[in-house]
């Protein structure tokens, strides 16, 4: 049976015991290490990654202070996300591929927010959103941002 998003190891580490979630629009998913074989357009809402104490400290000074972006080290089975398949199942019924549009407006509004006063936890997530928006800007036909 469908239960919905679950908590996930470290998607760095596999480490159980995580302090730090991020939530990213689906457009992060072939950012991530194995994402191309998922269809991000089938992702309904965000997709959550995870991670430990000690990579958290690694991955906030990676973003923060060093602007890198360590997605590729995620590997992508560590998600947590919501398939539009798991809903049909659930449902029984057929749904149209879902508009990420409103979600991806919204993060990216919450994000310029954040970038200047968020704690850092936003601010690592606010930079996250960017760089996974920015990168795959050309991908999106008709995306208003």
């Amino acid at each position: 049976m469908y239960t919905g998003k679950t908590e996930q190891p470290c998607c760095l580490c596999d480490d159980p015991e995580t302090v730090a979630r991020i939530d990213l629009p689906p457009r992060a998913i072939p950012l991530m290490r194995h994402g191309e074989v998922i269809a991000w357009q089938d992702v309904v809402g965000e997709v959550s990654v995870h991670f430990c104490e000690s990579d958290w400290g690694l991955v906030s000074e990676l973003v923060l202070e060093l602007d890198q972006n360590p997605l590729s080290r995620c590997n992508v089975a560590r998600a947590s996300f919501d398939l539009r398949e798991d809903f049909e199942a659930l449902l029984n019924d057929v749904r149209d591929e879902p508009d990420q549009s409103p979600l991806e407006r919204r993060m990216l509004a919450e994000s310029e927010a954040a970038i200047e006063d968020g704690t850092e936890r936003e601010r690592v997530e606010a930079r996250l959103v960017r760089l996974a928006l920015d990168r795959h800007a050309s991908d999106a036909p008709a995306r208003s941002l």
